[in-house]
C-alpha cells in the first residue's frame, strides 16, 4: 500500500540561453515548474508538474498547498478509483472556485496536484504512465474524470463506449511502440533568433531526423514573419512539414491578412492566431483561412472553453497541455472530447515532452487519434532525472515508471 504521508512543495526555475524560448508575446521566458510531490513513507514518491514562465510561479506554490491539503492520508489505488469525484472536489472547492473558476494560478495548482496523484499511480505500480492508462478497463478510466458540464456532447456512458469501441482494434494501433512516437522540432525558430540561426537550425533539424518543425510569428513588422517563413520553407524544401506560431500576438483584422500571406509557404497549421479565448475570432480565422488549419490550446483553461471552441469549429488541431489544463483528467477528458468531435490531439508541451511522451501513445492506442507528432523542445533536459529520449525525430517509449515528471536535485 502506498499511503500519502506528507507533501512537499517546490518552486524551480530554470534561466535558459539568449533568444531560446521567445515567442512574440512572451520575450524573455524563464521557464519554471510548481511542483507537488507526494511523498509515503517509502521511496515512492509521486510528482507532479504545472509549467509557469517564471513571475507568479510562487503564488501557484501556494496554492498547490490548499489543493493538496486533503491527499495527506490516502491511500493511492482507493484514490484513483474513484478520481473523478476528487478531481471534481478540489477544482469545485467553495472558496477556491471564486478565484477561477477552472483557470488561472488555482487551475494551474490543480494541475501539479493531479499530475503528482497519477505519477504515484504508475510508480505504485512500477510501470510507466502509458502502460497504466492502458491497463485500465474504459469504466476504470473513466472513474479518474470529471466529465460536467460536458454531458449535451459527452457522457459517462458516451466515454465509456467510445474507449470500449476501440479495444478490439487496439493491436493495429501499438506498432508505435516499436517505431516511437514522431516528433517535430520547435526549437527551430524561436522568435529572437536571427535569420542565419533559423537556417542554421533548421538544417541541423532535418539532419537529426526532423521533417517537421516549427516558426514563431508575430513580428510588429509582418514582412519579417513572411521571409523566416520562406527562409525555412526554402532551406527544408516542398516536402517537409512548417508550423507557424503567433501566440497571440494579431487582433483579429491583422490575423486575417497576415495569415494569408503566410499561405505561400502552404503551412500545416498556423497557431494561436489571435486572443486565446476568443472562440469567434478563431471562428472567423478558420473559415477564412480554409483550407489551411487553425491550432490552438495551450492556453484554453479548461474543459469548457475547450467544449466551445469545438462546437464553434474554431480549431483543427487540440493543443491541450496537461500542465496547463487541471492536470492529466483534464487532459484526458479533453482527448475524448476532441476524438468525439473529430479533432485531432496534437499537445503543447509545457512539460518539454515528458508526460505528453505518454498521454499521445494512450491517446493512439487507447483511443484511436491519429499517430501526427509531438512538440520537442529539447532545453531542460539535464534538469529531469530521465528526459525524454528523441531518436532520428522520434521519441522512443518510455520504460520508467511513472509519468518521467522528476527532476534532478
Amino acid at each position: 500500500m502506498h499511503i500519502i504521508t506528507s507533501i512537499e512543495i517546490k518552486d524551480k526555475r530554470f534561466d535558459l540561453a539568449e533568444g531560446v524560448g521567445s515567442d512574440a508575446t512572451h520575450t524573455t521566458p524563464q521557464y519554471a515548474y510548481a511542483v507537488c510531490c507526494l511523498h509515503t513513507g517509502t521511496p515512492v514518491t509521486g510528482v507532479g508538474l504545472a509549467f509557469t514562465l517564471g513571475a507568479g510561479n510562487d503564488l501557484v506554490c501556494k496554492a498547490i498547498e490548499y489543493l493538496s491539503v486533503a491527499l495527506k492520508g490516502k491511500e493511492i489505488e482507493t484514490l484513483m478509483a474513484d478520481f473523478g469525484n476528487e478531481y471534481r472536489r478540489m477544482a469545485d472547492s467553495p472558496s477556491l472556485r471564486w478565484l477561477g473558476p477552472h483557470k488561472g494560478v488555482i487551475h494551474l495548482a490543480l494541475a501539479a496536484v493531479v499530475n503528482a496523484c497519477y505519477d504515484l499511480w504508475a510508480k505504485s505500480r512500477g510501470v510507466p504512465l502509458w502502460q497504466l492508462l492502458l491497463d485500465l478497463t474504459p469504466t476504470q478510466l473513466v472513474n479518474t474524470l470529471d466529465l460536467s458540464y460536458l454531458e449535451e456532447i459527452l457522457t459517462r456512458d458516451q466515454a465509456i463506449s467510445l474507449l470500449e469501441s476501440h479495444l478490439p482494434t487496439r493491436n493495429t494501433r501499438t506498432s508505435v511502440l516499436s517505431s516511437g512516437y514522431r516528433g517535430y522540432d520547435t526549437s527551430v525558430g524561436w522568435f529572437n533568433y536571427p535569420d542565419e540561426k533559423i537556417v542554421a537550425n533548421t538544417r541541423k533539424a532535418m539532419d537529426n531526423g526532423f521533417n517537421a518543425m516549427k516558426l514563431k510569428v508575430g513580428s510588429d513588422d509582418p514582412e519579417r514573419d513572411i521571409r523566416r517563413a520562406g527562409l525555412i520553407r526554402q532551406t527544408a524544401g516542398d516536402g517537409a512539414t512548417i508550423m507557424v506560431d503567433a501566440n497571440q500576438k494579431w487582433n483579429l483584422p491583422q490575423a486575417l491578412d497576415i495569415c494569408k500571406k503566410l499561405s505561400d509557404i502552404n503551412p500545416f497549421w498556423i497557431e494561436e492566431p489571435t486572443h486565446p479565448d476568443d472562440v469567434t475570432g478563431h471562428q472567423a480565422i478558420a473559415s477564412a483561412i480554409a483550407p489551411f488549419k487553425v491550432a490552438t490550446g495551450e492556453h484554453i483553461p479548461n474543459k469548457v472553453i475547450f467544449k466551445n471552441f469545438l462546437q464553434a469549429g474554431a480549431m483543427d488541431f487540440c493543443q491541450v497541455d496537461a500542465v496547463r489544463v487541471g492536470g492529466i483528467s483534464e487532459f484526458l477528458t479533453i482527448s475524448l472530447l476532441s476524438r468525439q468531435m473529430g479533432i485531432p490531439v496534437v499537445p503543447h508541451v509545457g512539460d518539454m515532452g515528458q508526460i505528453h511522451q505518454h498521454l499521445v501513445l494512450f491517446n493512439h492506442i487507447g483511443m484511436g487519434h491519429e499517430h501526427l507528432f509531438l512538440e520537442h523542445i529539447p532545453h531542460l533536459r539535464t534538469y529531469f532525472a530521465h528526459p525524454a529520449e528523441i531518436r532520428d525525430g522520434y521519441y522512443q517509449v518510455p520504460q520508467i515508471p511513472g509519468s518521467g515528471s522528476d527532476l534532478n536535485d
